[in-house]
């Protein structure tokens, strides 16, 4: 939002024409292209893939940068703050809806799936299928033919022999106490530009991308101890693929808020925003504290159930 607030405020802007739409679908088009054509096979889907990601992203600067441009040249006024409101209102609402069917398909294959491959109906198809959860048992993986290689379920609390060990086998309490103190030092940073406190705004806001930063370096290790140690990969059945699919996605998402806290934070030393006019920081704020909620859905349904 516009951080200065004069009277040559249009009651609602109206921006020019852009290329920018037109750009940005081009650009998701290769990356679409690129990636269904990688994964059949084809050598030359990778360099569409990087060619439409290379578009799509440069797109987004310049069309953001232009955003910022509009918004700090008193552009926007209440009613361009009220339509951000409801359009990242709704982006938020989408992307629960995206999380709430992920975990229907966790909760499905739990409650639904599993059992019924273990009922009596199943016997004669699958005499020596358990339907156990996690499902790492001998004939638990939905593979009485042992197409699934065995692995072990991720854990989130494991005590080792020494402080470090503890540390290392409890890496998702780990990532949940970086996540709720990033989810603090973000409403610290907020009260702080109400407050017209601008340094401790900044200070607080590094914080809080400094924490996403190693949530997501925390992950990478998890991922590669479930896979070189674990052997817990996307072939693992049902509970590998959910696994992954749930905490991947989450991942994604964690690495999206911290490029928006970044950004907001580079913004906020460049002087944008004010204690009356912040949506943006705002916005990236709300985003951020549905991360976190989201991750404590995971926390509780994925690594504790």
């Amino acid at each position: 939002m516009s951080s200065h607030a004069h009277g040559s405020t249009p009651y609602y802007f109206v921006p020019n024409p852009s290329r920018h739409p037109v750009l940005a679908a081009l650009g998701l088009l290769f990356v679409i292209l690129g990636a269904g054509q990688w994964i059949n096979g084809a050598d030359w889907g990778k360099y569409s893939l990087l060619a439409g990601m290379v578009i799509w992203l440069t797109v987004l600067f310049q069309w953001f940068s232009e955003a910022v441009s509009e918004s700090e040249g008193g552009q926007y006024g209440r009613k361009i703050d009220l339509s951000f409101r409801w359009s990242m209102s709704w982006f938020i609402f989408s992307e629960v809806m995206f999380f709430g069917a992920f975990f229907t398909a966790l909760w499905w294959a739990r409650a639904h799936s599993v059992p019924e491959l273990g009922s009596l109906d199943q016997q004669l198809l699958w005499p020596d299928f358990k339907a156990v959860w996690p499902s790492l048992a001998a004939g638990a993986t939905a593979s009485p033919a042992d197409i699934v290689e065995p692995f072990k379920a991720m854990k989130p609390l494991i005590v080792g022999d020494s402080l470090w060990a503890s540390i290392m086998g409890s890496l998702p309490t780990v990532n949940t106490a970086l996540l709720l103190s990033s989810g603090v030092t973000i409403t610290i940073a907020h009260h702080a530009l109400i407050a017209g406190n601008r340094s401790k705004t900044i200070l607080f806001m590094w914080l809080t991308v400094l924490l996403g930063i190693v949530f997501l370096f925390v992950q990478g290790y998890e991922y590669y101890h479930a896979y070189h140690e674990m052997n817990l990969t996307l072939a693992s059945g049902v509970y590998g693929s959910t696994f992954y699919m749930l905490t991947g996605f989450h991942g994604f998402h964690v690495f999206i808020g911290m490029l928006m806290l970044l950004f907001i934070t580079l913004r906020l030393q460049k002087g944008h925003f004010t204690p009356e006019s912040h949506f943006g920081f705002e916005g990236a704020a709300w985003y951020w504290h549905f991360v976190d909620v989201v991750w404590l859905g995971l926390y509780i349904l994925v690594y504790w159930l």
